[in-house]
């Protein structure tokens, strides 16, 4: 069984960190994850995709279960990797996630990939929105606005006792398209 942990590095340093790490320590065999959004931003009139985190200033590390101890061999390779911050819950006291916050990683990363694109959404005769496929597919409980305009639902999103609110694109479908 796979078991995954998430260290805090540098917000908007993901990227460089996961680059730097696998250049300095390529004996280090885990697979590190950053989940990413792809949503369009609008700006004096011109459209342009952009990327961003789903959760910013989180790296997640996917061990299998019988080299759980490895991650304390390897610990010190993070450590002193440019950005790294923390393992979570802290440096000396090292959790896998769990229960909800592992089903929500694992919601991006397995079922999503590794970019969240734009889900495909109607609204019902009571108006509210019904997705029927993407990454909101599972998460509507988790919308807290929705922006019909721009094409964005709101999310918030729960990871340990940090709470933070996020956007996901989505297009909008005609009800008689899905089935």
């Amino acid at each position: 069984m796979l078991q995954y942990y998430a260290l805090q590095v540098k917000t908007r340093g993901e990227d460089k960190f996961i680059r730097l790490f696998k250049a300095l320590h390529p004996e280090v065999p885990f697979p590190l994850y950053f989940p990413q959004r792809r949503i369009n931003i609008r700006r004096r009139g011109v459209v342009r995709q952009s990327m961003a985190a789903i959760f910013p200033g989180y790296v997640f590390l996917e061990i299998d279960d019988g080299e759980g101890e490895n991650i304390l061999a390897h610990q010190w390779a993070f450590r002193c990797t440019e950005g790294f911050f923390q393992f979570l819950r802290s440096n000396r006291n090292i959790q896998p996630l769990k229960d909800r916050d592992l089903n929500l990683v694992l919601h991006f990363i397995k079922k999503v990939g590794p970019v969240a694109g734009v889900s495909k959404v109607y609204f019902n005769e009571n108006a509210r929105i019904v997705v029927v496929e993407g990454p909101l597919m599972g998460l509507e409980g988790k919308i807290i606005k929705v922006d019909k305009r721009k094409g964005r639902a709101k999310i918030k999103l729960d990871l340990y006792d940090d709470s933070f609110a996020i956007d996901l694109a989505f297009e909008v479908i005609s009800p008689l398209d899905h089935r």
